[in-house]
């Protein structure tokens, strides 16, 4: 049943997508378009073949960054939620200065931290960038489900004179777990757009999209073959935390 619930689930997109790449090579072919203007997906695809260690090499290095970079602002991100559910104080502070941070531009800040703290060598502007990106989305979701809880529950545990501790414990975050995953599901290829936008704007000359400037120059079938690189490595994150948040409902079917 499990499979053929996935090949119902599976086959729309896949036909859909194979139509594309078809109606895209015809079109190339019928209105003989230039291959530096549009190159037709089968180009892409062999270069793609014929550049796979390059591509995966610099795809790992891209994927390391927005892995860090999730895994802190993941951390931070539900540190801070706790923190100012608990402190009402501290939510007054942090939140207005989370806000404006998430608003500065990825171009701005990331110059900024190479030009001045560690350095166009260093890989850690890249992380910090995601970590920021990812933190804000953890950080709004998590405390949304922190607060949103049940007035019977908390009115059950302050009967029995539960501490605030006892009942951020059994009752807000367990409420707050299902939006930390669906959080982690935004923030996921989130991080990997954020490492790609961040290495294009300077740093070492590493990563994916270090490839795509490096590339645009000369061939754009080699372009579009770091891009799948990219898409392939948003597709994996994306399906990682699909995965952690179906193993956390099988544990957890009441939910």
């Amino acid at each position: 049943m499990r499979l053929r619930h996935l090949a119902r689930s599976l086959w729309p997109p896949a036909l859909f997508g194979v139509a594309f790449l078809v109606l895209w090579e015809a079109v190339v072919a019928i209105f003989s378009i230039a291959p530096f203007t549009l190159p037709a997906p089968s180009a892409i695809w062999t270069a793609f073949v014929d550049r796979f260690d390059q591509v995966a090499d610099e795809t790992w290095v891209t994927g390391f960054n927005a892995f860090v970079g999730l895994l802190l602002g993941v951390v931070f991100g539900v540190l801070a939620s706790l923190i100012t559910v608990r402190f009402i104080q501290v939510e007054a502070l942090l939140t207005p200065l989370a806000v404006a941070v998430n608003a500065i531009p990825i171009v701005v800040i990331v110059p900024i931290l190479n030009n001045m703290l560690f350095g166009t060598t260093s890989q850690v502007p890249r992380r910090l960038m995601v970590m920021l990106i990812v933190f804000f989305v953890v950080f709004v979701n998590v405390s949304k489900g922190l607060r949103q809880v049940s007035a019977t529950h908390l009115e059950l545990m302050r009967s029995y004179a539960a501490s605030p501790t006892e009942i951020m414990r059994k009752v807000r975050v367990p409420n707050a777990t299902g939006y930390l995953f669906t959080a982690l599901k935004i923030a996921a290829p989130l991080a990997v757009i954020t490492a790609f936008v961040a290495e294009y704007f300077g740093g070492v000359q590493s990563g994916l999209a270090t490839g795509v400037r490096n590339s645009l120059n000369g061939s754009k079938d080699v372009t579009w073959a770091y891009v799948i690189g990219a898409s392939a490595l948003g597709l994996t994150f994306y399906l990682i935390s699909s995965g952690l948040e179906r193993l956390q409902r099988g544990r957890h079917p009441a939910d």
